[in-house]
C-alpha cells in the first residue's frame, strides 16, 4: 500500500514539475513560443482551408452532375458529343430497358458574357419520371410553355448571372445567328449556384440547327437486369458507350485531382517549414538549458522524464498551433468560398456555389498532422537532452557537444540517396507520391548534412591574418558547427523551397509563353463565339472571309470532343491544316521526336503528351479514331506539347476530318494580313460582310496577354505560399539568432571584460549572422535547384502530363537572397543589443 502511495506521489510530483517547467519556459520566452505556434498554425490553416474549399467545390459539382442525370441507371452516349436520334427508339425498345429519356446538352455562347450557358433539351413527359427537379415551372396562364418553341426556363443562379427575370428575352448565339428565347420561368429544384437552362428538346434541335441529334439517352433498367452485362453488350456494338453517374464523378475527380493534391502539398510546405522552426526552437532551448536538465537529473529525474518534458513542450506548441490552424482554416475557407468561389484558379468547378462544411475527420487529420510535425521537429533535441550525462552537461562550454550526433554525415547521405531513388519511381494513380517524398527526403538530408558543411566551409574560410572581428566570427562558427546548423535549418528549408517553387513556376510560365507564340502564329483570329460549342462558320461564310481584301493567308480549324474512356475526361480533337513534311511549323512538336514512317493511305494524327501517358499513344502506334459513329484506322505521327488540356488532345488534317465526317463547318479562322494592312483596318473590312457584326476578333498578342494573366491568377495561391514559407523562414532566422545571442551572454561578458568594445561585439554578431545566412542561401540555392529539377521533370509530368523547359528567375532569387541577408544582419544586431544591455560584471558572474 505504501508503495502505491509512493508511486502516486512520485507521479504527481513529476507531473507538476513538467507543467512548471513548460509554462516557465513559455513565460521566459513568450515571443519564441508564439512564433513557433504561429508557424504551425499557418501551415495547418492553409492545408485545412484548401482541403475544405476543394472538398466543398467537388462535392457541389458532383451533386450538380447527379441532378442533371436524375434517377437514371445508365446514360448511353457516343464517342463524339452528338449521336443520331435513331438510337433512341433502338434503346427504348430493348427488353432490359424500363424507361428511356432523350437529352440534348449544349454549352451555348451568350453575347456579352465570358462563359457559356449550359442548356438541356428534355422531353418533359419522359423527364418527369427521371429528372423531375429539372422541369420548368410555367406561369399559371401558360401551362404548355414546357412544349413551346420559344420558351426557356432558367435556374436562379442563371437568372442572377444573366440579370434576367421571367418574361424577359434571353439572347444566345448559334453560328452567326442570334437566337431569342423567352424566359418562361424557373426550375423545380436546381442546385444552389448551378447555372443551367432547360427547354423542349425538339425546339432546341430546331433552334440550334441540331435536328436529328442527341447528346445522350438516359435509361432506367428493369429490376433484375445485370447492369454490367448490359453495358458490355452496348460497348460490343462499337458505336455507343454506356456510362454511370459514378463515371462522370470519376472524370471530374481525375481531372481535378492532381491540381487539388498539388495545392494541398504546397500548403503543407508552410507546415513543413514550421517543423524546422520548432526543431531550431527546441534545439536551442535544450542547448541553453543543458545545465538545468543535468541538475534535474542529479536531484532524481530520470532520462524518461527529461525526454517526456521536451516532447511535451514540442507537443504543446503543436497542439496550440493546430487548434488555431483548424479554426483559421475553417474561417479562411468560408471567406474564400463566399468572395472568390471554389476554383482557386483552376477552373475545374464552374457554375457551382459551394458552401463550407466542417468535417470532423479532416479536422482531426490536420490537427494530428500539425501535432505530429511539431513532435517530429523536437524529437532529436529531446533525445539529445535525455541521453546527456549530468556530470558533463554541468560543465560550462559543453553546449555544442549536445548536438554532436547531428554532425555524422552517413545518415544524411543515406537520406539523400533515398531521395534520389524516389525521384526515379513512377506515379501512383497519376499522382507523384514518390516525387513529393523525394523532395522531402532531399530537404531533410540537406539539413542533416549542414553541420559537416558548415564546419568544413568555416574552417577553410578562417585565416590567422584576417581582421579580428571576422576571425572571431569564423572561429566560433567553425568550432560550434552543430549550433550553426540549427540556425541554418530555418534558412535552408525556407530558401530552398522558395527557390524550387520559384524556378518551377518561372519555368512553367516561360514554357507557356513560348508555347503560345508557337500555337498562335497568325496575328488575327476570328470566330462567332469565344466560348461554348456554338461557334460555327459554314463554307459560304468561309469563302467570303478568304476573299476580303488584305487577307494574305487564312487557315480554318474545327474542334470536337471525343470520349475515349468512361472514367476519364473528354479528349479534344483539333482539325487544322498541318504540314506533314514538317509538322513543327504547324504545331509545337516535342524536341527529339523521331520521324515516323507513314504508310501510304494511312491517316496520320499527332497527339499531345497526355495521350502518351494516359492511353499509350506512342509515335508509330496504330490506333482507331472514333468519328461519326465509326472507327477509322490512323497512325500516331508525332507528339506535341499542349498546356491547355491535361486530359489529352489529338490534331489531324482538316481535309481528313471533312472526308470522314462530312462536316464542312469550322470553329474559327486564323488570318495573316498582307504586309501593308493593319489589324484594325482588316477588322473593319470583315465587319462589312453580311455576317460581320456577329463575329468576334482576337489578336494573338491579346490572347497571349490574357492567357498569361489567367496563368498568374491560377498560380496566385502558389505565390502566396512561397511568400508565407519565406516569412516563416525569416521568423525562424530571427528567433534562432535571438536565442543563440541571449544564451551567449556569459561569452560576451568575458569579451567585454578583456577589452572588446560593445560595438565590436555587435559587429561580430552581424558578421556571424551574415555568414550563416550566406552559407544557408548558397546551400539552399543548390538544394532548391535540385528540388526544382524534380518538380519540373518528375512532379509536373506525372501530375499534368506535360513537360517544360527550365528557366532561372535570377532577379527574384537575388532579391529574396538580399532580403534574407539584410534581415539576418538586422536580427543579429537587435538580439546583440538586448544581450549586451546588462552589466559586464553581472554577465561574467553567471559563470562563477
Amino acid at each position: 500500500m505504501s508503495k502505491m502511495h509512493s508511486r502516486s506521489k512520485s507521479t504527481i510530483s513529476s507531473t507538476s514539475w513538467a507543467s512548471w517547467l513548460l509554462f516557465g519556459e513559455w513565460r521566459a520566452h513568450p515571443v519564441r513560443a508564439l512564433v513557433a505556434i504561429a508557424a504551425i498554425a499557418i501551415g495547418v490553416t492553409l492545408g485545412f482551408a484548401i482541403h475544405l474549399i476543394n472538398a466543398a467545390a467537388f462535392n457541389e459539382f458532383t451533386a450538380a452532375v447527379k441532378s442533371i442525370s436524375g434517377q437514371a441507371d445508365l446514360s448511353v452516349r457516343g464517342y463524339q458529343a452528338r449521336i443520331d436520334e435513331d438510337f433512341y427508339p433502338q434503346l427504348a425498345n430493348k427488353p432490359e430497358v424500363k424507361l428511356a429519356s432523350p437529352v440534348l446538352e449544349l454549352d451555348a455562347a451568350v453575347p456579352g458574357q465570358t462563359g457559356p450557358l449550359k442548356i438541356l433539351g428534355l422531353d418533359s413527359f419522359r423527364a418527369s419520371e427521371l429528372s423531375p427537379d429539372l422541369l420548368g415551372i410555367p406561369a399559371e396562364d401558360k401551362p404548355y410553355d414546357m412544349l413551346a418553341d420559344d420558351a426557356v426556363f432558367l435556374s436562379p443562379a442563371a437568372m442572377q448571372w444573366l440579370n434576367l427575370k421571367a418574361g424577359e428575352v434571353l439572347h444566345l448565339r448559334s453560328g452567326v445567328q442570334i437566337i431569342d428565347l423567352r424566359v418562361a420561368g424557373g426550375l423545380v429544384s436546381p442546385r444552389a449556384g448551378q447555372r443551367i437552362a432547360v427547354m423542349d428538346i425538339g425546339a432546341m434541335q430546331w433552334r440550334f440547327g441540331l435536328l436529328g441529334k442527341l447528346s445522350r439517352v438516359d435509361l432506367v433498367l428493369k429490376p433484375g437486369v445485370n447492369r454490367e452485362a448490359f453495358k458490355a453488350a452496348i460497348a460490343k456494338e462499337g458505336r455507343l458507350i454506356a456510362t454511370e453517374t459514378s463515371n462522370q464523378e470519376n472524370r471530374t475527380e481525375n481531372m481535378s485531382r492532381a491540381y487539388r493534391v498539388n495545392l494541398t502539398v504546397l500548403a503543407l510546405v508552410a507546415l513543413f517549414t514550421g517543423a524546422f522552426f520548432v526543431f531550431s526552437t527546441q534545439a536551442l532551448s535544450v542547448v541553453r538549458r543543458r545545465s538545468q536538465f543535468a541538475l534535474l537529473r542529479v536531484i532524481g529525474l530520470t532520462r524518461w522524464h527529461i525526454l517526456r518534458q521536451v516532447l511535451m513542450e514540442g507537443a504543446g506548441l503543436g497542439i496550440a498551433g493546430s487548434a488555431l490552424g483548424i479554426g483559421g482554416g475553417y474561417l479562411m475557407a468560408a471567406l474564400t468560398l463566399k468572395f472568390f468561389g471554389g476554383d482557386l484558379g483552376g477552373g475545374y468547378f464552374p457554375g457551382v456555389q459551394p458552401s463550407v462544411i466542417f468535417t470532423p475527420l479532416a479536422a482531426l487529420l490536420f490537427f494530428s498532422l500539425g501535432t505530429a510535425v511539431s513532435l517530429l521537429g523536437c524529437a532529436a533535441p529531446a533525445w539529445e537532452a535525455a541521453r546527456a550525462h549530468p556530470a558533463q552537461a554541468l560543465k560550462s562550454g559543453s553546449e555544442d557537444s549536445s548536438m554532436s550526433r547531428l554532425a555524422a554525415a552517413w545518415p544524411a547521405l543515406l537520406v539523400l540517396a533515398a531521395g534520389g531513388l524516389c525521384s526515379q519511381l513512377p506515379a501512383v494513380r497519376s499522382l507523384p507520391i514518390f516525387g513529393y517524398l523525394s523532395v522531402a527526403l532531399l530537404l531533410i538530408g540537406g539539413i542533416m548534412l549542414m553541420p559537416r558543411i558548415s564546419a568544413l566551409l568555416f574552417s577553410r574560410l578562417y585565416k590567422p591574418s584576417q581582421p579580428a572581428i571576422v576571425g572571431l566570427a569564423l572561429a566560433r562558427l567553425a568550432n560550434v558547427p552543430n549550433q550553426a546548423s540549427i540556425a541554418l535549418s530555418g534558412v535552408l528549408s525556407s530558401f530552398s523551397l522558395m527557390v524550387a517553387m520559384a524556378i518551377m513556376v518561372a519555368s512553367f510560365r516561360v514554357s507557356v509563353d513560348d508555347w503560345l507564340l508557337h500555337i498562335l502564329p497568325a496575328p488575327l483570329y476570328v470566330s462567332t463565339a469565344i466560348t461554348g460549342e456554338t461557334s460555327r462558320l459554314n463554307p459560304a461564310q468561309q469563302n467570303l472571309l478568304a476573299t476580303v481584301p488584305g487577307v494574305q493567308k487564312i487557315e480554318f480549324m474545327r474542334t470536337a470532343s471525343l470520349l475515349f474512356s468512361p472514367d476519364r475526361p473528354n479528349v479534344l480533337l483539333m482539325a487544322r491544316p498541318i504540314n506533314t513534311l514538317d509538322p513543327g511549323k504547324s504545331i509545337p512538336i516535342l524536341e527529339g521526336n523521331t520521324p515516323v514512317n507513314i504508310p501510304q493511305g494511312v491517316m496520320p494524327v499527332w497527339v499531345s503528351e497526355a495521350m502518351v501517358d494516359l492511353y499509350g499513344y506512342t509515335p508509330g502506334k496504330q490506333i482507331q479514331l472514333p468519328l461519326n459513329q465509326q472507327r477509322y484506322p490512323a497512325i500516331v505521327a508525332g507528339v506535341w506539347r499542349d498546356y491547355a488540356r491535361q486530359s489529352g488532345a489529338i490534331a489531324m488534317q482538316i481535309s481528313d476530318y471533312r472526308k470522314l465526317t462530312g462536316d464542312l463547318d469550322v470553329s474559327n479562322a486564323a488570318i495573316t494580313m498582307e504586309a501593308n494592312v493593319q489589324a484594325e483596318q482588316l477588322i473593319q473590312q470583315i465587319r462589312a460582310l453580311p455576317f460581320g457584326s456577329a463575329l468576334e476578333f482576337a489578336q494573338s498578342s491579346e490572347i497571349r496577354a490574357t492567357s498569361l494573366k489567367i496563368f498568374d491568377r491560377s498560380f496566385a495561391i502558389t505565390y502566396l505560399l512561397e511568400l508565407i514559407a519565406m516569412v516563416i523562414g525569416l521568423f525562424g532566422v530571427a528567433a534562432t539568432f535571438s536565442a543563440q545571442t541571449l544564451a551567449r551572454a556569459k561569452e560576451f561578458g568575458m569579451l567585454r571584460h578583456i577589452g572588446v568594445t560593445r560595438r565590436e561585439i555587435l559587429a561580430i554578431l552581424i558578421a556571424e549572422g551574415s555568414l550563416l545566412t550566406a552559407i544557408g542561401i548558397l546551400t539552399g540555392f543548390v538544394l532548391g535547384w535540385v528540388i526544382s529539377l524534380i518538380l519540373v521533370f518528375v512532379v509536373n509530368p506525372q501530375s499534368f502530363h506535360w513537360s517544360m523547359q527550365m528557366h532561372m528567375p535570377w532577379s527574384l532569387l537575388f532579391s529574396v537572397a538580399a532580403v534574407m541577408l539584410v534581415a539576418s544582419g538586422l536580427t543579429a544586431l537587435l538580439a546583440g543589443r538586448q544581450a549586451l544591455s546588462g552589466s559586464v560584471v553581472q554577465a561574467v558572474r553567471e559563470d562563477w
